[in-house]
């Protein structure tokens, strides 16, 4: 599993500590997020993160900002992009269950960190279950504008 990390200045605290939770699971992570509290414009770093998903360089993206909102709305701007944003595990799994959503968008001034490894650990062992759902996404990323 690739995963993809990214945060804007309002998150990097949160980044830090999850990036070095996932890679005490041994889990396969890269960085590209804001390094500091400067003021970093979140979509660009949302941008990179959806991109390298399209594009088959990582499976799975965790995205924060300070509501989890803007790294969300930017993501799913990206054709082929299913982000969510969660504040709690049992959205977490249905999105990846029900919606196969690839990014998971987290508040870090919403979601403490541990609130935040369980989100995170739902997210990525939950599976698709395609069928009825299967279906259901395939209407929806088909939509143009």
């Amino acid at each position: 599993m690739r995963i993809v990390i990214s945060n804007d200045h309002a998150a990097t605290f949160l980044k830090d500590e999850m990036l070095t939770y996932l890679k005490e699971k041994n889990l396969n992570v890269t960085d590209l997020g804001s390094k500091g509290e400067k003021s970093a414009d979140y979509p660009e770093y949302a941008l990179a993160a959806a991109k390298g998903i399209v594009a088959g360089e990582y499976d799975f993206g965790i995205l924060f900002c300070g509501t989890g909102a803007g790294m969300c709305m930017a993501a799913n701007k990206v054709k082929g992009i299913r982000a969510v944003m969660c504040s709690e595990p049992y959205t977490a799994r249905l999105a990846r269950e029900h919606n196969n959503a690839q990014i998971l968008c987290i508040g870090a001034r919403v979601v403490g960190s541990e609130l935040a490894k369980m989100i995170i650990d739902t997210f990525l062992s939950s599976e698709f279950e395609g069928g009825r759902h299967a279906t259901r996404v395939n209407q929806f990323m088909t939509y143009e504008n």
